[in-house]
């Protein structure tokens, strides 16, 4: 690792030292089911920290952003993690197809609706708009994989692409995981045509009544239908 990313990545730990809490971070850990330690820092002060960070020491340059990304990830608070998501999304439009390769890494180590919610339609989603020849290349073999947080990134990916929806591709997916018995897929499956209801009504409505979905799904696609 090269002592540029080394130093750029202690000063941030500095700053996040300097703000632990232990008791938030107690409470913190019980909530996301005791999968990951924190240094107990709240989400509003934490991006405030973080801006500032960026604003002071700058976004990481483009040939150091893969060595600093993977870092934050290997670090052991899950603040981190989210210090590395908001790095990334202040430098998505310079991601290149090349940088999927490490970047779907993220999705599927320290797996949690967490960071893997802030991925899938930020920055996969980004990606895959920017550019869609990537699309047979991951969410196609995402949809297949046993690998659940892959399965629920597929489904998620064009949450916030509204009347750019390729609602072929997103029923498809669907339907092939509409079985499916896991939480965070059926969750998935519900948000995101909750989201897109917000755009087509009618065509959710229709697609809930003339598909079977696992209870929770229907209930979250027609919450405000």
């Amino acid at each position: 690792m090269s002592n540029t990313a080394q130093t750029y990545i202690q000063h941030l730990i500095n700053i996040y030292f300097q703000q632990s809490d232990i008791e938030y971070a107690e409470w913190s850990r019980e909530y996301l089911r005791n999968q990951f330690d924190f240094l107990g820092i709240r989400t509003p002060i934490r991006r405030k920290l973080t801006k500032q960070f960026m604003k002071e020491y700058g976004l990481p340059a483009r040939n150091q952003l893969k060595e600093v990304i993977l870092l934050l990830w290997d670090l052991p608070h899950r603040e981190y993690q989210k210090a590395a998501l908001d790095i990334l999304e202040n430098v998505k439009k310079t991601l290149l197809p090349t940088d999927m390769e490490w970047l779907e890494k993220l999705i599927v180590t320290k797996s949690w609706w967490d960071t893997v919610d802030a991925l899938a339609p930020n920055i996969m989603g980004y990606l895959f708009q920017t550019f869609p020849e990537l699309i047979q290349q991951y969410p196609e073999n995402w949809i297949e994989s046993d690998n659940i947080w892959l399965q629920r990134s597929a489904i998620l990916f064009q949450l916030k692409y509204k009347l750019e929806t390729d609602d072929e591709l997103l029923f498809r997916y669907i339907l092939r995981r509409a079985d499916s018995n896991e939480f965070f897929v059926q969750k998935a499956i519900g948000w995101v045509l909750r989201e897109y209801a917000k755009t087509e009504p009618e065509k959710i409505r229709t697609f809930v009544e003339q598909h079977e979905l696992k209870a929770l799904s229907r209930r979250e696609a027609l919450k405000h239908l």
